[in-house]
């Protein structure tokens, strides 16, 4: 069985953490070292009980505490070549920390198959993740081909929904901020949220926790219309919630059918 619990999720931080068959796997690392910690401490769980990091890229809402996680915990930290050298960088001493992939690898962390692919992100070598019956999309201006071949229909899908395009256009952002965002190497809105999740429903997933919405250009309401929206005609129906911004969201849970090894 798989459990999800989001911890954190937009600009001012993305965490998450997933557990498999006693395997508890972070997702990111963008809030502090403490609230990371106080957050396990809810879930009955402690720090030492993480059996790795993984990082989708090296932006400073995905990375914060792990700094501060490096020095009060001994386990590895999974990470594309690229960001695995980006961080190097940025933070001394973590070669023996550090492993390692490819975008497209699939890897194992205590036995359980890790599935990576590409995004596209304004940052060095963004990925997402699939863990068995589960799935990481965020902080891609599009879908990318290999996104979609490892993610249609994933029974449990974080997928982001970051902005509203009207609300982004006629919002207070500069227009160098706007663009960005809505380029290829952005975020994905809450219309190109809909078009994946219906076509990733129609292949068989079951929920889906809409995630890292702006707080400046969007409105959970909003992601919310968008996604189920674009769901109004799918003969199979699927739960669709927002991922929290700053406190440990419900437990998600899916039977795994394709469990690890441990």
């Amino acid at each position: 069985m798989t459990t999800l619990h989001t911890l954190a999720s937009g600009s001012s931080g993305n965490a998450a953490l997933l557990s498999q068959n006693g395997v508890h796997l972070l997702l990111d690392a963008g809030i502090s070292c403490r609230r990371i910690a106080a957050s396990l401490q809810t879930l009955g769980l402690s720090l030492s009980d993480l059996s790795a990091v993984l990082i989708t890229h090296t932006h400073t809402d995905h990375i914060a505490g792990l700094q501060t996680l490096l020095k009060k915990w001994d386990g590895p930290v999974c990470a594309s070549e690229d960001a695995a050298r980006d961080l190097r960088r940025r933070y001394a001493g973590l070669d023996d920390r550090l492993r390692p992939f490819l975008p497209g690898a699939q890897f194992e962390v205590d036995g359980c198959e890790v599935d990576s692919f590409s995004t596209s992100h304004d940052a060095p070598g963004p990925v997402g993740f699939r863990i068995g019956d589960a799935g990481l999309l965020t902080d891609t201006g599009y879908v990318t081909e290999q996104a979609a071949e490892t993610l249609l229909g994933v029974p449990l899908l974080i997928l982001e929904s970051n902005h509203d395009v009207d609300l982004l256009r006629s919002g207070p952002y500069p227009y160098y901020l706007k663009k960005r965002i809505l380029s290829n190497e952005g975020h994905l809105s809450n219309d190109d949220a809909g078009v994946f999740a219906s076509a990733s429903v129609h292949a068989g997933t079951q929920t889906l926790i809409l995630a890292h919405l702006s707080a400046e250009n969007n409105t959970p309401a909003a992601a919310l219309q968008s996604v189920r929206q674009a769901l109004a005609d799918q003969t199979l129906k699927a739960g669709v919630s927002v991922a929290p911004r700053d406190c440990v969201g419900p437990c998600h849970t899916v039977e795994e059918r394709a469990a690890c090894r441990k």
